[in-house]
């Protein structure tokens, strides 16, 4: 079976040491907006909606991720233009932070960096559809210098905007894993969803009704790299957004097909990926 095209993704969840910290980060340099905040936990979002985009949850005694384990490699915000692209390199650069990196991937244009505690961040704008190319019938994505002359050109300098733009969502994550087999088997033949680029040394490019990709594969921390351990800092879960019941309970009758364990979440049913990731699927 194939994931509902309507497929999109909702909240990384994320187990931080310094919960203010990370907390204040994401506010000031992403331009995220604090929802809610009870306990140990906060969640952010965007403007003009009131699901969390990220949410962050406080372990100040949990052990660090170890280099070279499986877990998050990038969580992916897509804002919805060229112009907020630039607003959040402004953004990110006046609260004193620094990219690591920025690159033209043929159908997006994306900028790089870590939070504070080393969780990977992907902040990047589409390219319209029709500007997508394919191969062989397979799509092109490349990793070219970003032109940043031209991305700054959009906007004033400086211009930082009012935070994060209004319609601005996760537009996909990218997961460490131990194998790329083990995973393909468990993301399309389990959860249904389909390859759309394989040309990346060691990774692999998974998508809902033809975007680009939703999830990200790698195995760039090492072949058969381990979980890290039970409860350490970094990634808790990511979360899979069906557009309705009708597609979730498709979704979970081919998951029970596939023989995968469901766990329940906070009412939500939960699968783990044979590396150790964890998806929650819920309804949008």
């Amino acid at each position: 079976m194939t994931i509902d095209p309507a497929t999109s993704l909702g909240p990384v969840a994320l187990t931080v040491s310094d919960l203010d910290s990370q907390a204040a980060f994401y506010r000031d340099a992403i331009g995220l907006r604090e929802l809610r905040r009870e306990g140990d936990t906060v969640e952010l979002g965007a403007p003009g909606h009131d699901r969390a985009l990220v949410t962050l949850v406080g372990r100040p005694g949990a052990p660090p991720r170890p280099p070279r384990t499986t877990g998050l490699f990038h969580l992916a915000l897509l804002v919805p233009d060229r112009v907020e692209l630039a607003r959040s390199l402004h953004r990110v650069t006046a609260a004193g932070h620094r990219f690591t990196g920025a690159s033209d991937h043929l159908v997006s244009e994306a900028l790089y960096l870590d939070d504070p505690e080393g969780n990977g961040i992907e902040i990047y704008r589409d390219r319209p559809r029709e500007e997508w190319t394919y191969e062989g019938g397979r799509l092109r994505m490349g990793t070219l210098p970003l032109d940043l002359d031209g991305v700054l050109a959009t906007v004033p300098a400086g211009d930082s905007g009012d935070g994060m733009a209004v319609g601005s969502r996760i537009g996909h994550v990218h997961l460490q894993v131990a194998e790329i087999p083990a995973a393909e088997t468990f993301y399309v033949g389990g959860l249904g969803f389909e390859a759309t680029v394989r040309g990346y040394p060691g990774a692999l490019f998974l998508s809902a009704g033809g975007y680009h990709h939703h999830i990200g594969l790698n195995t760039w921390a090492g072949a058969g790299a381990p979980a890290p351990p039970e409860g350490a800092l970094g990634l808790r879960s990511i979360t899979i957004l069906l557009p309705d019941e009708t597609a979730t309970a498709a979704t979970l009758t081919a998951v029970g097909a596939a023989g995968l364990e469901v766990e329940d979440e906070a009412g939500n049913a939960a699968v783990t990926d044979p590396s150790g990731n964890r998806a929650v699927l819920a309804v949008a």
